[in-house]
């Protein structure tokens, strides 16, 4: 049996069920994938993008407490998750897309 998702440092049930709404349900999975695929998994499928939430993650793939990231180390995080974000449709454009396939509108 794997370990969930919240098994993470700094991570709790609330991560367990966005994952796993990402499809990703154990903290193998995520570990695997990395802190920056996992995370724009989770802004992919509905997550609102939270830097907190963000270098907490990263933090704790490192085994890392959430507020040990500071000065440089956090800067640099910022553009990466700035990046993510950038990189991510707008909120609510999935449903739009599904909307629009299941009426044949797009291709």
């Amino acid at each position: 049996m794997s370990d969930p998702v919240s098994s993470i440092r700094n991570l709790g049930p609330a991560s367990d069920r966005a994952f796993a709404r990402a499809g990703l349900s154990s903290a193998d999975e995520v570990r695997d994938l990395g802190a920056d695929e996992a995370y724009r998994r989770l802004l992919a499928n509905g997550s609102k993008p939270h830097f907190i939430g963000y270098y907490a993650l990263v933090m704790g793939l490192q085994g890392r407490p959430w507020n040990d990231c500071t000065g440089p180390e956090k800067d640099a995080l910022r553009v990466r998750f700035d990046a993510l974000k950038a990189g991510t449709p707008a909120e609510g454009s999935a449903a739009l897309a599904a909307a629009l396939d299941e009426l044949g509108v797009r291709l």
